[in-house]
């Protein structure tokens, strides 16, 4: 008696899932309807802005409404004041952060606030106080937004945005230091950010560049352009991740992004034998068979006689190991062996 009874009970409350579900369908499909024909009819009113919402509050992924709610705001735009401005600004910022914290991942959104950055009244003092304002939020706010979630790389291309778009006026500044010191935080909390670790390239490529070789070599041993940061040295920072994951991704491409094309050979021989007892470690690590493998060839392109032949001898076999445990790339393995 109990089983049918749970059984009809289930039918029933299936029943009332799915009218409700036709109901919400309905409504969706009406507001749907009804905000397409404002657009169609260039209906650019305060009415139609908060339809736009409305519907966006249901489905925040409809990008061809996130466009029409911008030429409603250009629209409003027109016949108001500086203030009234920032306030209809103010407004969309707030509803785009309520909309990131369930769907954080949504592009329309972040491209959304983008554009309310980008259309922060500039002119008088008072709105260049505002900007300023504008965009210190936005800094705290991404900072929240990635203390919560670090691998969220849709915020950290938005954190790259906002640094690259900050005025001029904007105090205190930000340098490439303050963003060495923020992306080794990430990673010491988080050694497989590899967001962060990417962000690190950009930051000391720009930095490194235009720098004669050896004084780059010298800057990857220790960043000594600040006190605080003079006693990082990059590979050690990156063996930290290596030896903590090493079946990470993140710090060996990381890692072999500081070995790069012509390396010193000091320094590629040093890694190699670090790589080395750590493989003695991780005999199954594929990442770490793979650097290793590339090191050995690398190396040896600069060495003579009998080293030479080892070198190309010990990235061969370590190439037929990354065959057996790596088969879907086994054919590629081979590839790179045969030209050895």
């Amino acid at each position: 008696m109990h089983g049918i009874k749970r059984s009809r009970l289930s039918s029933q409350a299936e029943v009332i899932r799915r009218e409700k579900e036709a109901g919400k369908i309905a409504v969706y499909g009406s507001l749907q309807a009804e905000i397409l024909t404002l657009k169609k009819n260039k209906i650019y009113t305060p009415d139609a802005l908060k339809k736009t919402t409305e519907l966006l509050d249901l489905n925040p992924e409809f990008y061809t409404i996130w466009n029409y709610r911008r030429h409603i705001l250009l629209h409003l735009f027109n016949s108001a004041n500086p203030e009234e401005i920032v306030s209809l600004l103010t407004t969309d910022l707030r509803l785009t952060m309520s909309y990131l914290q369930v769907h954080p991942k949504v592009y329309w959104i972040w491209n959304h606030r983008k554009w309310c950055l980008e259309n922060v009244p500039v002119g008088p003092e008072d709105t260049e106080r505002w900007r300023n304002e504008f965009w210190a939020m936005e800094l705290a706010v991404i900072e929240k937004m990635l203390d919560a979630d670090a691998r969220n790389f849709h915020a950290w291309d938005y954190r790259r945005y906002v640094l690259s778009s900050l005025p001029e006026s904007f105090k205190p500044p930000r340098t490439a230091l303050d963003e060495l010191r923020y992306t080794k935080k990430k990673i010491e909390s988080n050694f497989s950010n590899f967001s962060a670790w990417h962000l690190r390239t950009k930051i000391l490529g720009g930095m490194w560049e235009g720098m004669e070789g050896h004084v780059v070599e010298k800057q990857k041993d220790a960043v000594a352009l600040d006190d605080d940061l003079a006693d990082i040295d990059e590979f050690e920072l990156v063996r930290q991740a290596l030896w903590t994951d090493p079946g990470d991704q993140s710090g060996w491409l990381y890692h072999r992004w500081l070995i790069g094309d012509h390396p010193e050979e000091s320094r590629l021989r040093e890694e190699i034998n670090s790589i080395r007892e750590l493989n003695e470690t991780e005999p199954d690590s594929r990442w770490c068979m793979n650097a290793l493998a590339q090191y050995d060839i690398l190396l040896s392109s600069s060495t003579r006689g009998e080293e030479r032949n080892e070198l190309r001898q010990e990235a061969r076999g370590l190439l037929r190991r990354l065959g057996k445990v790596d088969v879907f790339r086994k054919q590629r393995y081979r590839d790179i062996a045969k030209n050895i």
